[in-house]
């Protein structure tokens, strides 16, 4: 009994959360286009972010330098270290790290203030004055983390590769014409494109889930935490999880 409630529970979740995201859709083509929302939420997603994203990303590309150097030597592959670690931050590393960053930080701040909202009646009151508020507090949100991943991502890329040369040539001595020959060799523009559009679909789960579990919160201040546990672990989970199903269909 207690497994058929589960299951019930997580697929009348699911179906919510598909509702919104298809309202968000629907809504996003209708005016009136509030762009000065969605460039509010996007400095708030993407330009706040910068410097959590900044620090993940050059550590990534550090330690994944390292490793594999001490890997590759036991072969006397150093030089592939530099394909390694551009490979490995723009086709996973860089869009799933850059993603579970941002939803810690920026996902969890969209759950806690639409559930603040949501229990101390702002948003019925947004009813009331006949406004959408699904068109004024979700689809800026939406639109924002989908444009600024990608480019958060990117960011996360190249400060990660720089930090893998910085360890690779600079500390750990590897010719720096292999390092980079290599790299350039190996990495291709598919592997860069489909690494952003895994950035743009994780913005786009991180935020319709966040905004979903915001939106629908209950129980006052008790509730809003629950609200914003609940985003970050599901936002986080489903990111894994799509992970792999993108990486099986793209690579």
């Amino acid at each position: 009994m207690m497994i058929i409630t589960s299951v019930t529970g997580f697929l009348r979740e699911m179906g919510g959360i598909g509702m919104l995201l298809f309202k968000s859709l629907y809504l996003f083509f209708k005016r009136p286009f509030k762009i000065d929302y969605i460039f509010k939420q996007m400095e708030f997603i993407g330009v706040k972010s910068l410097s959590v994203v900044l620090i993940t990303g050059v550590f990534t590309g550090m330690v994944l330098a390292l490793q594999t150097f001490h890997g590759f030597r036991k072969f006397g592959a150093e030089g592939l270290v530099g394909a390694t670690v551009a490979l490995s931050m723009t086709r996973e590393l860089g869009p799933v790290l850059t993603s579970l960053m941002v939803t810690g930080r920026a996902g969890s701040a969209m759950a806690a203030e639409l559930g603040t909202m949501r229990v101390t009646e702002q948003i019925d009151a947004l009813v009331v004055m006949s406004l959408n508020p699904i068109k004024y507090l979700v689809v800026p949100r939406v639109v924002a983390s989908v444009i600024m991943l990608p480019v958060l991502t990117v960011i996360s890329d190249f400060i990660g590769i720089v930090g893998g040369y910085i360890v690779g040539v600079k500390l750990l001595g590897i010719n720096e014409g292999a390092f980079i020959h290599r790299m350039t060799k190996y990495l291709e523009l598919e592997d860069i494109y489909n690494g952003l559009i895994k950035a743009a679909f994780f913005g786009l789960i991180l935020s319709i889930i966040s905004c979903y579990k915001g939106f629908f919160t209950k129980g006052g201040a008790e509730g809003v935490g629950r609200s914003t546990t609940e985003a970050v672990v599901l936002s986080s989970l489903s990111i894994l999880v799509f992970d792999y199903i993108l990486t099986s269909l793209m690579f």
